[in-house]
């Protein structure tokens, strides 16, 4: 596989990055791409699919924190870095419940390297969850046996896979006060590699996945009076629409962008699909390390997560970090923002709100 910074290269020359292939082109590189199971049932069969769920805390509130890219290797010394850092951001931050968005391993054994890279967690009795990245796929094990090791792993709260749904780390979870679910996380397994026509490129999220988020957005809108609920789509490969936000001339952003999105050159629709459904406000990934910026475009917020990995993979911006996602009962929107490891001040300190008109001086609009 190319390197990422040339692979970036060669897209933005051609604009591959954004390009969404025709029907006939679909069709003919069809067979060089991984196969779904067909999406043509109905939605009820994805009814009994765990949902996991919270409650608030008893002050009002509550923390996600989201990891991703730490990219451990067990017995590596270039890897403690990473392992410093989870430990640093669970104990100045105290959350609730963490999100790693993928990349979690770089290498052999990799069950070790998932074992002591969440063992912080365990320690401190935190509940987590995991949404895989493309390097899950490239060590001795399995994609789907890493994913039961780290399910047996105490306070990950993944479900099992289906055979039915594209991926091993799809996962509805709620928040939930006394007047009913307040928010919905939801992850999705966004694959690793496709061929497209005859070049290796990055995956993409397929349509049963989509009917799938599509059947539980539709029964938690229905058990909320047929109001939607705010919701947030974790997930390791960026979309197409990172890559128009931050091309859009007028574009409204803070944080760090140093490195082009890199998402699949396939466009399954996921984002119409989130505005279709009006709950997903959000979209959060991994993928690109030197990226931590919020976007705000049209009307979604998409946002990267603060690089937490280590030494042996690239980074050009700075200490590793995590970032931070508060929620309060009974108040709209979230706050978010990055810490970053050794440092006592926080960045990007955001209370973002669907409809609001900048990310910056904006009135949210709700």
């Amino acid at each position: 596989m190319m390197e990422r910074r040339d692979f970036l290269k060669v897209a933005a020359l051609t604009g591959a990055a954004i390009a969404v292939p025709g029907l006939e082109a679909m069709a003919a590189d069809r067979k060089k791409a991984p196969v779904a199971a067909p999406a043509s049932e109905s939605a009820e069969k994805y009814a009994d699919k765990p949902v996991q769920k919270f409650n608030f805390r008893p002050d009002g509130k509550f923390k996600v924190m989201q990891i991703t890219d730490t990219h451990y290797i067990a017995g590596n010394p270039k890897s403690e870095r990473a392992l410093k850092n989870v430990i640093e951001m669970l104990d100045i931050e105290k959350p609730d419940l963490v999100i790693h968005t993928g990349d979690i391993v770089y290498g052999n054994p990799a069950d070790a390297a998932a074992r002591e890279i969440f063992q912080p967690l365990v320690d401190r009795g935190v509940p987590f969850a995991v949404a895989f990245g493309n390097h899950e796929s490239d060590f001795e094990m399995k994609r789907e046996e890493i994913f039961e090791v780290i399910r047996t792993i105490k306070g990950n709260i993944n479900t099992p896979m289906r055979p039915d749904i594209y991926g091993c780390s799809n996962d509805v979870i709620t928040l939930s006060s006394e007047n009913g679910v307040e928010q919905v996380f939801y992850l999705f397994d966004s694959g690793a590699y496709i061929e497209y026509f005859g070049e290796k490129g990055y995956d993409y999220i397929r349509h049963n996945q989509i009917e799938w988020y599509r059947h539980h957005s539709e029964a938690i809108t229905a058990a909320n009076g047929g109001k939607p609920v705010s919701s947030i789509a974790f997930f390791h490969i960026p979309v197409v629409e990172f890559c128009e936000g931050v091309r859009d001339s007028k574009r409204d952003m803070i944080g760090v962008f140093c490195e082009e999105p890199s998402p699949s050159k396939y466009n399954s629709g996921i984002v119409a699909n989130f505005l279709e459904k009006g709950d997903v406000h959000s979209i959060v990934c991994g993928h690109e390390h030197d990226n931590d910026f919020v976007l705000k475009h049209g009307n979604m917020f998409y946002i990267y997560g603060r690089f937490s990995g280590c030494d042996n993979v690239y980074n050009n911006v700075g200490p590793s970090g995590a970032r931070i996602f508060e929620f309060t009962k009974g108040q709209p929107g979230y706050r978010t923002y990055v810490r970053k490891y050794g440092q006592e001040n926080i960045e990007q300190d955001l209370h973002l709100t669907r409809g609001m008109k900048h990310l910056l001086g904006g009135i949210p609009k709700m």
